[in-house]
């Protein structure tokens, strides 16, 4: 087999999963984080359709249950903290509770998802690319600690803000597109006292704004999701994470419901995350030797609810075709390509389509009770078609 020795840039969901596969095949793989370690906290994620599948085929799919987050139901309250609507039938954040769907933790799933890999992994915690420069025979990478190594392939898998996208396929701002809505997620404590239960609030004095907590990890702690729109992307720095509080408070700022307490909690957070919710749109997943994989190529935003199964779905693909063409880069890349691209591009079309039914039906809603129902049931139909449309492939 050629082209055996990878790097893979990003340690969260899609780099790990692809290195599970990829030592499977034999493969020597390498994996660079910018983070000192695993990074902690994230939003709940699913897996569902294919990627449990996919799971199975891991074998992780009765960890990925054992760990769930067990939800059984949600509310939406009103800013007196009234509940204006109940439900025992889905939440907001992982939709349908009767289907087999698995709903869990960004951090449980990528523990587990690393603690999976047969083979050995090399990890550079702490560092990053910062040069990368390719020819017909290698890549030869130097990275911001100053070693410099060499490596047959290079999967970029870090994320919306891609580093390896950037220095490859050049500035994020040429292929993102923004969705009008910022979000930031953190761990806080449990201060509703809520019992595998989501309560949600949206605030009555603008787009999209307001918040929604989930009781997490046997209801000794919560995870919490604030959200704004807004018609022009925010600009801040991705890497100043006081900033982004900053930029969260002002955005939430209000007497509202349990805004205050919540904005105070987040504050203290140690594993606050903010981001816009945006889409990333290529005319191609790959240059030379380099190819990217999950949010870095084809990310579908949080309002897709697919983006974790689609990094599962693509790392195995993207695995499966590099072993199925004997590790010839062009043809496997390709293959991956031919093979998920009108799946990922259904995904990203589902999550703007619903979006904007979601606004316009909200805008129209007679009362609160009304545009609570709109924001948690809106599309559930249409996604559930959109998630079902690929069937996995055997390599």
């Amino acid at each position: 087999m050629n082209n055996t020795k990878v790097l893979i840039s990003g340690a969260s969901i899609a780099g790990p999963a692809l290195a599970h596969w990829l030592t499977r095949y034999g493969f020597s793989v390498t994996v660079v984080e910018r983070a000192p370690g695993p990074r902690p906290g994230g939003q709940a994620v699913d897996v569902r359709g294919p990627a449990l599948d996919v799971a199975e085929r891991m074998g992780i799919l009765d960890q990925l249950r054992a760990r769930s987050t067990r939800m059984r139901g949600m509310s939406v309250v009103d800013g007196t903290g009234a509940e204006v609507y109940r439900t025992t039938d889905r939440t907001v954040s992982g939709g349908e509770l009767d289907n087999p769907d698995v709903e869990i933790l960004r951090d449980d799933l990528a523990r587990i998802i690393t603690e999976s890999v047969g083979g050995d992994v090399e990890y550079l915690f702490g560092d990053s690319i910062a040069k990368l420069d390719q020819d017909d025979d290698e890549v030869r990478v130097v990275f911001e600690s100053g070693r410099a190594r060499t490596f047959d392939l290079v999967v970029g898998a870090d994320g919306l803000h891609s580093n390896t996208r950037r220095l490859v396929f050049g500035p994020t701002e040429r292929f993102i597109r923004h969705l009008g809505v910022h979000m930031a997620v953190c761990t806080v404590p449990n201060f509703l006292g809520l019992d595998n239960w989501q309560v949600m609030h949206q605030m009555p004095d603008g787009d999209m704004r307001g918040a929604m907590v989930m009781s997490a990890r046997d209801n000794t702690e919560a995870r919490a999701y604030l959200m704004f729109g807004s018609a022009e992307p925010v600009d801040y720095d991705h890497r100043d994470v006081e900033g982004q509080k900053e930029i969260v408070a002002r955005a939430l700022a209000g007497d509202s419901w349990e805004m205050p307490r919540l904005l105070e909690h987040a504050r203290a957070a140690a594993d606050f995350h903010f981001d816009s919710a945006a889409q990333i749109l290529l005319d191609s997943w790959s240059r030379g030797r380099v190819v990217l994989l999950g949010d870095a190529g084809y990310c579908g935003s949080p309002m897709s609810g697919q983006g974790t199964s689609l990094a599962m779905i693509g790392a195995y693909v993207l695995a499966g075709e590099l072993a199925a063409a004997g590790g010839d880069h062009r043809a496997a890349f390709a293959a991956y390509e031919k093979e998920l691209r009108d799946y990922a591009r259904a995904n990203q079309e589902m999550a703007v389509a619903n979006l904007r039914e979601r606004r316009a039906q909200a805008g129209q809603a007679a009362d609160a009770s009304a545009a609570a129902e709109v924001l948690v049931e809106t599309g559930v139909a249409d996604f559930a078609q959109v998630v079902a449309s690929y069937p996995v492939k055997d390599y």
